[in-house]
């Protein structure tokens, strides 16, 4: 009897390493953009070391929907008027701001972006005194979004900011507080403009105030930029936030009139400070399961009650204990861990009819959540995080079909999809720094890959001739299956 228990395990443990696919069982039609978020930095500027290189790769990567955020912890590099108008002059000045914006718009062009200035001046918020700011530009300084109350609580006076600071962009300028016209020449095209960042976080927003927030500024911009479309919540920590998104996708909670688009908000794998690699690789993949779940929460509220709603989960990533100042060397088995991280939840996303899932952020460096990086900071080449979202945006978009896949295997995410060319593909993606092998539902002919033997160059491809495959230690994978 043992011997046959035996027998019955080792066949179960084999037929559970081949992939399922039913290439006929067609479960959705794929609405997903592989993209990333630009976070702006030091580093991002003209003169900085890494400056060139990195706009060419993100000019040559060419995804659609890329964010760019100027943000929090540099007020210079994301606030456009750092002081309170009088009545002899403003403070308006895009001096060190237009040069990043206008690179980054360059590099993006031809496609669609996401514009979030997410910092509101801060003289706009009650304080018991003003706050200070560093001179130096390129200083990180992490408290300036301080008070809760807006000074004026009709929200005029910050969606007057944001009508100015866009017009600066795509009408070639603004009329400041004094009538005095500030001409930029700029006409750019900027498809989508999301209100703010992490409210959940800066300035201890509730629900209420949010909503009246991007009320106030998306119908401030729709005055200046009627075509442009909106995004809103960027929440820090959806799963803590439930009544954030029902307050704000009901549309009996905003003004007459203003849209709700989409909507955002983000996902982190973050291990405790005692963790190895060895134990991150469970932690990350848990850490992404809960978030998933939380995601299929968000969308029964969102089908509910603003179903033409679009949703962008615009920054995903992994975030090193001791960030954003990590100090401690970063293996490089890490990268490769946060990339297939990435790509499972991308896979996922997909599987659930999410529009868009950003990788988060292109340039990271100390002082500036350095394990967040998808290039390295020294150079500005992309790192194997970078490399995975290339493999993913070159074979998987919007309009492929998904069909019913099961990987036979606990440790391997599957995605079966066959393109607008008829072309049958399968994402895999190995959730543990071990190689596992896999039958594959049928001959297949060549595959894709990044792995710690690619490190950080672009994505390898090698022929193949049958249905067996090893996938390398948290490899991400694209294999091209036959059609037979």
């Amino acid at each position: 009897m043992k011997a046959i228990a035996i027998l019955l395990l080792s066949a179960a443990a084999v037929s559970a390493q081949k992939v399922d696919v039913q290439w006929d069982k067609v479960e959705r039609v794929s609405k997903t953009t592989a993209t990333l978020q630009v976070v702006v930095n030091p580093l991002l500027r003209p003169g900085a070391a890494i400056h060139g290189r990195v706009y060419s790769e993100l000019q040559k990567l060419g995804a659609d929907y890329v964010r760019y955020v100027p943000w929090v912890p540099y007020p210079r590099l994301g606030v456009a008027e750092l002081e309170p108008p009088t009545a002899e002059k403003t403070s308006w000045d895009f001096s060190v701001i237009d040069p990043m914006t206008i690179d980054f718009l360059n590099a993006t062009k031809g496609h669609p972006v996401i514009l979030n200035f997410s910092t509101i001046p801060q003289w706009m918020f009650k304080t018991p005194k003003p706050v200070t700011y560093p001179v130096d530009p390129d200083q990180v300084f992490w408290d300036y979004t301080q008070g809760t109350e807006l000074r004026d609580p009709t929200g005029k006076e910050v969606g007057d900011y944001y009508k100015r600071l866009v017009s600066w962009y795509v009408n070639g300028g603004f009329t400041d507080e004094l009538g005095k016209r500030h001409a930029s020449g700029h006409r750019f095209k900027v498809d989508y403009w999301e209100v703010l960042n992490e409210p959940d976080i800066e300035h201890s927003t509730t629900p209420e105030q949010y909503t009246a927030r991007y009320d106030a500024i998306v119908g401030a911009i729709h005055g200046v930029a009627p075509k442009m479309k909106f995004v809103g919540l960027g929440l820090a920590f959806p799963s803590d936030n439930p009544r954030m998104f029902e307050y704000f996708l009901n549309h009996k909670n905003h003004k007459p009139g203003i849209p709700l688009d989409m909507i955002s908000y983000h996902f982190y794998a973050s291990p405790t400070e005692d963790q190895t690699p060895e134990i991150q690789q469970y932690t990350y993949f848990e850490q992404a399961d809960r978030f998933l779940s939380s995601a299929r929460y968000i969308e029964s509220i969102r089908q509910r009650l603003s179903p033409a709603t679009r949703t962008t989960v615009n920054e995903i990533g992994s975030i090193l204990a001791g960030d954003p100042n990590l100090k401690t060397p970063i293996p490089d088995s890490y990268w490769h861990l946060s990339g297939a991280t990435y790509a499972y939840v991308f896979g996922n996303l997909a599987a659930m009819g999410i529009d868009i899932a950003g990788e988060s952020q292109l340039v990271g460096y100390p002082t500036q959540f350095p394990s967040v990086s998808m290039v390295d900071w020294t150079t500005g080449a992309p790192n194997a995080r970078f490399r995975i979202l290339e493999l993913l945006k070159n074979n998987f978009g919007p309009g492929d079909k998904i069909v019913k896949t099961a990987s036979g295997n606990a440790y391997v995410y599957a995605l079966g999809t066959i393109n607008s060319k008829g072309e049958r593909r399968l994402l895999l993606v190995n959730k543990r720094d071990r190689d596992i092998e896999l039958t594959l539902p049928q001959r297949a002919t060549d595959i894709q890959f990044v792995d710690q033997t690619t490190k950080a160059a672009p994505p390898a491809r090698e022929p193949l001739s049958g249905d067996k495959i090893t996938l390398r230690g948290l490899s991400v994978a694209v294999v091209t299956v036959a059609s037979e």
